[in-house]
């Protein structure tokens, strides 16, 4: 018998540095010197130089701990939250101004917190299961709601009181050596993380439990525990780098770890991590943090430029420099992730490069890489459990069976509450539909996200889409004069192209939907501040406010008056855009309950698999929805122009908290295959009522706002862990069928 032939593969590839790190490194130096060439003034001076290596060790550092959590298979949002929140609170402690603590107090607090983050968030994900993307945006709005709770807005310095401790606040300066402290602290992180991610067990597990979480548990790794492992360094990492910049500023402000975890995971990326888990290396992350804050430096620096002045006859050569506007830096980050996340399967995967270099030396192509790493994939069916217990139940406790009765009797509880707290504003009609204007907006989100959810997707640009609406609107009527049907054609444009290209990516280029809408989220904020250079606009004609106004002051526009009466009494206090709302809302829970592309709507979220085996074209429905979401939000950005009759830059933040939170409370299952849009409007309905009781003054207290949304954001987690544990996994059922054996066994052994 002739001997079987093998095939070698090769020297397996290293884990610390690659081929890939050398092309990073390559175009590293090719972006870097036409910084120099482009702006010589700032990029070919060896201070330039120096001050991007200080400014990459904070991005760099934390881009160790996240490449654990990325190659976990795992995605942690909440870094940037983190590193500001971390800075913060060592300012309150540490600030005469405030609790006056000593150095080593404040530091090892803060440490303290960087592991609590860590541990919340690696126990949502594993023990609790809730998806990683919503347990850390909830921890990274909780994160951003406490720092601007605590600072009150505004910054914090002690740089006296530095002085007396120069062991520590020396870490964020220039050592003996001609180098800043910090470049040394994240080459250590480096150097460590390197190691044990490459060369230790601890690494070993990491690639396991990415590559193949199942495998990795019958092989005896606790999976689990490695999960919670990679969160905790990643926060550590992150509170590190906080520490680090409390100590070079000697001071903090408000926007401390804005957009930061866009920046690292962006560099992790890039670095050659895979968002599908299994892959990453240490090395590669910190090359693609320095390329990222290059280019980040790049854009923010401008270039210099001549401009010839003219006064009178004269005219004056005055030397300038060109800098992108407000929001155009974002706007970058935003497509930069998109297109990172890209490269992994559609370059690294199909491996472009080395087919290439194959093909250049006439040699046989490399193997492909094995794609998908679950080695068994069970069926999911969401939202069973509650289906039989309303066909079960009688009377009332259908009603009760029904996922969306939670929110409804919330509301009801809530509406009351408000009622008995102020009852003199409650009561009052003007009062109750001014509440109702402000569940307007969110309420039309909502319909459109679940729509989304239900699909099994996620929409975390609807906010930001809203502000790009509105802003389109307003720089059209306000900066170019055009007319309000013009402005609303443009402002539906701009936000059904965000849609678009939502759905596009996510769709088509099989990107996870998380993914694709933070960057969307990033780059349509940027694009909404880019518009209006980052201020308010106002001053617009009164035929487009007719949109947010109410039914009367419309019918006196047009010179209509009502007799007094039940009907004018109405009309002086419902506002158009309830109107249309309640259309849109009946349209599409019509749509949802009892039209086929509803049931196609189930079907995709439920099980995406057994759908596409019963000929439903999946992609078309996730991409429809996708698409529902975004002129939901559109409608909401261009309707929300004309009741303020004004836009601000700000505008629709932190609403992508409160629609998913109005879908999940509304009984809607984030893993899709489930949702009502009466449960989301009761949902949506909730959120506002909280807002609203929160903001109301009761003998002179009043919640401050920033407070809210930490408020809101633990609103989420609790709706989310309900989702799981009470409608999903049914735990109260298994309470109830555990007590009804014991007491059979009791009632037996008795007899």
């Amino acid at each position: 018998m002739a001997p079987t032939a093998t095939i070698s593969l090769g020297r397996a590839p290293s884990q610390i540095v690659g081929g890939w790190e050398v092309g990073l490194l390559a175009l590293l130096l090719l972006l870097y010197f036409g910084g120099a060439l482009v702006n010589p003034a700032f990029f070919g001076s060896t201070g330039a130089f120096h001050s991007l290596l200080r400014d990459t060790s904070r991005v760099a550092i934390i881009a160790v701990g996240v490449t654990f959590v990325i190659v976990n298979k795992d995605l942690d949002l909440s870094v940037g939250s983190t590193y500001g929140l971390v800075a913060v609170v060592f300012a309150r402690l540490f600030a005469p101004s405030f609790l006056d603590l000593g150095i080593v107090p404040s530091v090892v607090l803060c440490l303290l917190l960087g592991t609590l983050i860590g541990l919340i968030n690696g126990v949502l994900v594993t023990i609790l299961k809730v998806p990683a993307f919503i347990a850390t945006l909830t921890i990274l709005f909780i994160g951003r709601g406490f720092v601007l709770a605590l600072t009150h807005g505004q910054s914090i310095y002690y740089p006296a009181k530095a002085s007396e401790h120069p062991l520590f606040f020396h870490l964020g300066e220039t050592n003996l050596l001609g180098f800043n402290n910090q470049i040394a602290i994240f080459a250590i992180v480096a150097v460590i993380g390197a190691h044990v991610l490459a060369k230790t067990r601890w690494g070993y597990e990491t690639f396991a439990t990415g590559g193949n979480e199942q495998a990795a548990s019958y092989a005896g790794i606790p999976t689990n525990w490695v999960r919670i492992r990679a969160y905790l360094i990643s926060s550590l990492c992150a509170a590190l780098a906080g520490l680090m910049s409390a100590a070079q500023d000697k001071g903090v402000t408000p926007l401390y770890g804005v957009s930061g975890e866009l920046t690292v995971i962006a560099a992790v990326i890039i670095g050659g991590a895979s968002i599908l888990g299994g892959r990453g290396r240490v090395v590669g992350s910190c090359l693609g943090a320095l390329l990222v804050v290059l280019l980040d430096k790049v854009l923010r620096e401008g270039w210099p430029i001549t401009r010839i002045i003219k006064i009178g006859d004269e005219e004056i050569t005055v030397n300038a420099v060109f800098s992108l506007p407000v929001g155009a830096v974002p706007v970058f980050l935003g497509l930069l992730l998109i297109v990172a996340v890209l490269i992994e399967p559609y370059l690294i995967r199909r491996q472009v490069a080395g087919r290439l270099w194959a093909w250049l030396r006439g040699r046989p192509p490399p193997p492909a890489y094995e794609i998908g790493g679950i080695a068994i994939e069970g069926v999911q069916t969401k939202g069973a459990m509650a289906t039989d217990m309303a066909l079960s139940a009688t009377r009332f406790g259908k009603f009760l069976a029904r996922r969306d009765a939670l929110a409804i009797v919330l509301t009801v509880l809530l509406w009351l509450t408000g009622l008995a707290l102020r009852p003199d504003y409650w009561w009052n009609l003007s009062n109750s539909f001014a509440i109702l204007l402000n569940y307007t907006e969110l309420a039309l989100i909502t319909i459109g996200l679940t729509y989304v959810i239900a699909a099994g997707d996620i929409d975390l640009s609807v906010g930001a889409v809203l502000a790009l609406a509105g802003s389109t609107a307003a720089y059209f009527l306000k900066v170019l004069g055009a007319d309000p049907v013009t402005a609303v054609a443009m402002g539906l444009l701009a936000g059904m192209c965000a849609g678009l290209v939502n759905a596009i990516v996510t769709v088509g280029f099989k990107l996870p939907a998380f993914i694709a809408t933070l960057g969307m989220f990033y780059i349509a904020r940027g694009l909404a501040a880019w518009f209006v250079a980052g201020q308010q606009l106002t001053g617009w004609p009164e035929g487009y406010n007719l949109l947010g106004r109410k039914v009367y002051d419309i019918l006196l526009h047009y010179r209509i008056s009502l007799p007094d009466g039940l009907l004018r009494s109405v009309a002086e206090v419902v506002s158009v855009q309830t109107i249309w709302m309640l259309f849109v809302a009946l349209l599409a829970g019509v749509v949802l309950a009892y039209m086929p592309f509803g049931q196609k709507v189930y079907a995709t979220g439920g099980n995406i698999r057994a759908a596409a085996y019963a000929g439903i074209n999946t992609n078309r429905v996730r991409f429809l929805a996708l698409m529902l979401a975004a002129f939901c939000a559109t409608m909401a950005g261009i309707i929300n122009v004309a009741y303020f009759r004004s836009f601000n830059p700000v505008a629709g933040q932190f609403r992508e908290l409160d629609a998913i939170a109005s879908v999940i409370i509304g009984g809607g299952s984030i893993f899709g295959g489930y949702g009502t849009v009466i449960g989301a409007l009761a949902g949506a309905a909730v959120i506002t009522l909280i807002r609203g009781l929160l903001q109301l003054n009761v003998q002179g207290f009043t919640m401050p706002q920033h407070w809210i949304n930490v408020f809101i954001g633990g609103i989420l987690i609790v709706a989310v862990l309900i989702d799981i544990w009470v409608r999903q996994a049914n735990i109260f059922g298994h309470l109830r069928a555990r007590l009804a054996r014991r007491t059979r066994t009791a009632e037996t052994t008795h007899a």
